[in-house]
């Protein structure tokens, strides 16, 4: 996908660029690719490839009529580098965005990224998303949580749904297997007090299958989740 071809796009879904946007995500694209042969981001460099399998894919939550254009707090779990949280913070600039990583050198990466693209209301932070979920100061305080390929429906619901918000989202994007995906967590979403809202499948513009499964937070999940970090992976719920 060309940039051009992006921009138009998005102008046909009433989210048309300003020449600023555009700039910010010339100089994402510029950013990763000199950044990914320091330390490894991203095995898609070719710039029509990361136009539509980065750029294009991250902002499918605000195509969907997913995310409002309010000042409400997100956090992205596992975002690598900025996928999709940051791509949609430029097209929604109200968005209060905070990414946790387990990789130091990724949290590097993304805060001199924040800083040439001039972004406010972006909150990094490095270390294991069991840890940060048991801090009074992040624990049901966000009202979306995106994850993107981070890990399979039944550890991923016990690492997000802690953070949100009763009546917050997860929006986790997924390339397959959602459905299949959704029946081997229903425990894990019984036992978090959480349950599926919706499980949008759509295509990319070249006609790569995504889908977006959408888990709302009913009541505040209890105490012992989630559990001690690495455990989630180990022993899902």
């Amino acid at each position: 996908m060309k940039p051009e071809t992006f921009y138009n796009l998005l102008a046909e879904q009433n989210l048309p660029l300003s020449d600023q946007q555009k700039k910010q995500f010339e100089r994402y694209f510029e950013l990763l690719v000199e950044w990914n042969e320091k330390i490894n981001l991203t095995a898609i460099t070719d710039k029509d490839e990361v136009y539509l399998k980065h750029f294009y894919d991250s902002i499918a939550p605000i195509l969907q009529d997913l995310i409002p254009n309010e000042t409400i707090k997100l956090l992205d779990i596992g975002a690598g580098a900025g996928f999709p949280s940051l791509p949609m913070k430029i097209l929604y600039p109200q968005l209060n965005v905070t990414i946790i990583d387990s990789l130091n050198k990724r949290i590097n990466f993304l805060q001199l990224l924040a800083q040439e693209l001039d972004l406010d209301d972006v909150h990094f932070y490095h270390g294991r998303a069991e840890d940060f979920a048991q801090d009074k100061n992040f624990r049901a305080q966000y009202d979306f949580v995106t994850a993107r390929a981070v890990a399979r429906m039944q550890v991923l619901s016990e690492l997000t749904i802690p953070y949100l918000k009763v009546g917050g989202k997860l929006l986790a994007l997924k390339a397959s297997n959602a459905p299949e995906e959704l029946l081997e967590a229903k425990n894990a979403l019984n036992l978090l007090f959480s349950k599926v809202e919706d499980n949008l499948s759509y295509a990319l513009p070249n006609g790569d299958p995504r889908y977006i499964t959408v888990v709302e937070k009913k009541k505040e999940t209890p105490n012992k989740y989630p559990r001690k970090a690495g455990m989630p992976n180990k022993r899902p719920l």
